[in-house]
């Protein structure tokens, strides 16, 4: 792998989603041109329809405890991230830190988050128990039904002005982004990978960088004994409008939906996960489903205004765990398949797979999430 020092040629990042954005802002900020290629319009893919709750501790499930301690390196490092990117540009990038309710609506979920609860304080994450009047006492805007709660320290960003200031934070370094611009192929080598443009234009670069989301397996040229095994998730979203007497506090999730209330005056409800390919349809079956579990854990968003709906496509892998790493083609760097936890994972992805781009050194943040573990043989750097 070639260092930023050996050429000057750019690095080729294709996908301008919230990964690949901001491994390009922390390559251009230290000196390495780089050059995004971008399907759509920067970051209005699955990043744009994010509810970008930051919840390592909220989210944490029975199977994935080194995807847990990944997630909660990625949260210590968001507030040092978000304080560089805010002066780098002058963006404010609405950093809350409220905390997440996960609330309970009756008393058989109530015996699930127990469980799930008695797991959380097995391996250390920070959460209280709460009753349903606590609850209640910390956010009023919850039904007054709720069995309980469990409180975690998380935080939340504005995703879509995340995606404003990374942009900015590129060009600022005179780093390119190219819009409406698919790639069709990588050429693969170890020190001069080329890209292949859907228009026939070759590009050359000291390393490319796949981090194109849920269409990562489309691309042409990738070795196929090492394709990444990422598949696309659908989530259904609801984006209401608050009003100044509905001052919900808190990101709350439940069961069947979570509301994130956002500075802007937006409160999003999400999300489904379907298995339906690339289909970005709009149902009525998800709305359904969204707003009968949000109106169960806030009765007081009936009246709120539905501004916008949407439909993002997560990139889910096997274990639904990110591949981040080389990929076993040479000259390609895999930035991607973060599934759920994009918005999260944005700050420890950036920094450690710009040092890797950078140094030819990979952390030990990566080990577990290395692409060669879905391989038969290790991979080429």
């Amino acid at each position: 792998m070639s260092s930023s020092s050996d050429t000057d040629a750019p690095v080729l990042i294709i996908g301008a989603g919230t990964i690949g954005l901001s491994i390009g802002w922390e390559l251009a900020r230290s000196g390495t041109p780089v050059r995004i290629f971008e399907r759509d319009e920067p970051g209005r893919a699955a990043t744009w329809k994010a509810g970008g709750m930051l919840t390592p501790d909220a989210e944490l499930q029975f199977e994935e405890p080194e995807l847990y301690q990944l997630n909660h390196e990625s949260l210590r490092r968001w507030p040092s991230f978000v304080e560089t990117l805010e002066a780098d540009t002058g963006i404010d990038l609405g950093f809350r830190t409220e905390g997440t309710l996960t609330v309970a609506p009756d008393e058989d979920s109530a015996a699930a988050m127990e469980r799930v609860y008695r797991f959380q304080k097995e391996v250390g994450a920070d959460v209280e128990r709460l009753t349903g009047a606590e609850a209640r006492d910390r956010e009023p805007f919850l039904a007054p039904h709720v069995a309980g709660a469990v409180y975690t320290d998380d935080a939340q960003v504005n995703n879509r002005a995340l995606v404003r200031a990374l942009v900015n934070g590129i060009q600022k370094y005179e780093g390119t982004i190219h819009s409406s611009a698919p790639v069709k192929a990588v050429a693969p080598d170890a020190t001069s990978p080329a890209i292949i443009t859907n228009t026939g234009e070759r590009i050359e670069g000291q390393q490319i960088v796949v981090a194109a989301g849920a269409w990562s397996r489309q691309i042409e040229g990738l070795d196929e004994a090492v394709l990444p095994p990422v598949r696309p998730v659908k989530g259904q979203i609801i984006e209401l409008v608050s009003r100044p007497t509905f001052d919900l506090r808190h990101v709350i999730r439940g069961p069947d939906a979570y509301l994130v209330p956002k500075a802007d005056d937006r409160l999003l409800v999400g999300a489904t996960s379907e298995e339906k390919g690339f289909k970005k349809d709009v149902t009525a079956d998800g709305l359904y489903t969204l707003l009968e579990g949000a109106l169960e854990l806030v009765p007081g968003i009936r009246e709120l205004s539905i501004q916008n709906l949407g439909v993002g496509l997560r990139p889910g892998t096997r274990d639904n765990a990110p591949l981040l790493g080389p990929s076993g083609t040479p000259g390609v760097t895999y930035a991607t398949g973060h599934y759920r936890h994009g918005i999260l994972l944005t700050p420890v992805t950036a920094q450690e797979i710009a040092k890797l781009v950078q140094t030819g050194t990979s952390s030990e943040w990566l080990e577990p999430f290395l692409p060669s573990r879905f391989a038969d043989r290790t991979p080429t750097v």
